[in-house]
């Protein structure tokens, strides 16, 4: 381990212009990382999983259990890498939700589970659907409608319907466009009793002719010279004169429309809520969702650019969208509040060294450790694939990222401090310090690799984490684990080299009223500590124990199954 070390702290002090160009590398990779690494407010703590919702209007929780939700069970049993499989049954409702290990992706689990619906034998007319690949922290966009007064809730609807919900799918990373409140516009045919029964028709018939008489028949290509002519049936209805003008049945060469046997309006489908925000009691909200994996930010800027082109270029005049609720402000403030805490822990961690170093050579160095780190270990979270969020930056303990920078600079300060006392300031500013710097950083590098050594081996259990406590601690485990990696290469290597330029001459160690009154408090116990070792065991077992019983009667946040 001395060879290596020793082999490290030569290399950097005899080769000062590699080290720089690599400690420049580091910086510029760095920003670049921090720029493109994902940002979000929180991780998404959810496994991967698949849910699979199907709807059978009118039939019992115990119908549906038993013709659609067991069946699906049953096929999804022998999905691969799945972990656990889920599902509750309502009224018309059953919801099926598979989850899957930690490694497996979005795209290979609705794959397997496309492929495995196929062989579901469901009732007639019920179709199982697969919902889009968002997480329970998708939700980053809401907002409303508003007419001016110009439009009903139908119309917004609709609007929402056909114009809003396909051009905002159309932007990257979207996952769904989830509308509520409004009125689903319909065309209600109320049939006449009277009329049917003169006509001898049955409501069969009506429903037949409406059926048949809905859509559009392609024909055939009619050449003539160089032109050719293609020959459509155009029957599909449009409005309520369309559905007026359908033939129930010709009688005697005389056709019998709808119109003549029902009464055809415009209405909507049964309301099963409503939407009231503020004071308005009903209104039209759309959801947007992210899929999962995407960046928020930058998902987040395309989409607010679509929703400012459809509020000046497609919306009608009077309809707007009102956004109100955007996660561009949280993950700003997510931002503003990681920058703020980095910030203010960098000039805690500075003032509070430059305390007790007194000397602005020995602060610069422990301080330019902070960000040298953090950058190395955006890098690091950028070949990962992570993205960085308030707990995985915000939680970055900084005193014990440069605590291996303080003792390697300490170390070389004192010593050069009293060669110089030894030797002289003439004899000393003259002196070559390149052997002296390389003999105490040898000596202080060992303590400090094992030192850092350790700090991240503790961190091993939080790598075994898996599930969600996994999703949401070990993102914070790699950062530490990088940051520290970062802080113990620079230690090694361009810490030395900073010592063998900057500590050239009139090296004094001083020291401040706060380092001698901590000494006055410290002194005494240490000697009563000494010359009474058994107390002191004995009270740190009693606090030990203590310590035991109360942690045994704490609540816990996982529990072993």
């Amino acid at each position: 381990m001395n060879k290596f070390i020793n082999s490290i702290l030569t290399f950097s002090l005899r080769n000062p212009i590699l080290v720089f160009v690599g400690t420049g590398l580091v910086i510029a990779l760095g920003i670049r990382s921090f720029i493109l690494t994902p940002i979000e407010a929180f991780p998404d703590v959810i496994n991967t999983r698949v849910i699979i919702i199907t709807q059978w209007p009118g039939r019992s929780a115990e119908e549906m259990e038993k013709f659609v939700t067991i069946p699906i069970e049953v096929e999804m049993n022998v999905v691969p890498k799945k972990t656990s499989l889920r599902s509750i049954s309502l009224f018309g409702l059953s919801v099926v939700t598979i989850f899957f290990e930690d490694e497996v992706d979005d795209f290979y689990a609705r794959q397997v589970v496309y492929n495995q619906i196929e062989n579901v034998t469901l009732p007639d007319g019920v179709d199982a659907e697969v919902q889009p690949p968002s997480g329970p922290t998708g939700e980053i966009y809401r907002y409303t409608l508003e007419g001016g007064g110009q439009k009903t809730l139908r119309e917004l609807k609709e609007i929402q319907d056909w114009v809003i919900d396909k051009r905002l799918k159309s932007v990257p990373g979207i996952a769904d466009v989830i509308s509520f409140g409004g009125e689903v516009k319909t065309f209600e045919v109320t049939l006449d009793p009277q009329r049917l029964k003169s006509y001898e028709f049955s409501p069969t018939d009506v429903y037949e002719a409406i059926q048949d008489n809905n859509g559009n028949v392609g024909g055939d290509v009619i050449e003539k010279g160089q032109q050719a002519f293609l020959v459509r049936g155009l029957g599909l209805v449009k409005g309520i004169k369309d559905i007026e003008r359908i033939i129930v049945q010709n009688i005697n060469g005389t056709p019998i429309f709808i119109k003549d046997v029902a009464n055809v309006s415009e209405f909507y489908t049964p309301r099963l809520g409503k939407v009231g925000r503020d004071n308005e009691q009903d209104v039209v909200e759309g959801i947007v969702l992210l899929r999962r994996g995407e960046d928020p930010s930058v998902v987040l800027k395309d989409l607010n650019k679509k929703i400012d082109d459809l509020n000046e270029r497609v919306l009608p005049e009077g309809v707007k969208i009102k956004v109100f609720y955007d996660r561009t402000n949280l993950v700003n403030l997510t931002i503003h509040t990681v920058l703020e805490n980095l910030t203010i822990g960098v000039l805690l961690v500075t003032l509070i060294v430059s305390v007790f170093l007194l000397d602005w050579r020995a602060t610069v160095i422990v301080a330019l450790i902070i960000p040298l780190a953090l950058l190395f270990a955006f890098i690091c979270m950028r070949l990962k694939g992570m993205s960085a969020n308030l707990l995985s930056i915000g939680a970055i303990d900084f005193g014990i990222i440069i605590d291996g920078a303080v003792v390697m600079v300490e170390g070389v300060f004192a010593y050069l401090a009293h060669k110089q006392i030894h030797v002289g300031v003439r004899k000393f500013n003259a002196m070559g310090k390149m052997s002296m710097i390389r003999e105490v950083s040898l000596e202080m590098g060992k303590p400090i690799f094992f030192a850092k050594l350790i700090i991240i081996t503790a961190l091993i259990p939080i790598f075994a984490f898996q599930k969600v406590e996994g999703r949401m601690f070990s993102p914070l485990a790699y950062t530490m684990g990088f940051a520290l990696t970062g802080a113990l290469i620079f230690t090694l290597t361009l810490v030395p080299l900073l010592s063998k330029l900057l500590f050239t001459k009139d090296i004094v160690e001083k020291e401040n009223f706060l380092v001698r009154w901590t000494k006055k408090i410290y002194r005494p116990i240490l000697e009563r500590s000494l010359k009474y070792p058994w107390r002191r065991i004995g009270s740190s077992a009693l606090l030990l124990a203590v310590s035991v019983f109360i942690f045994t009667r704490l609540g816990s946040e996982f529990c072993l199954h």
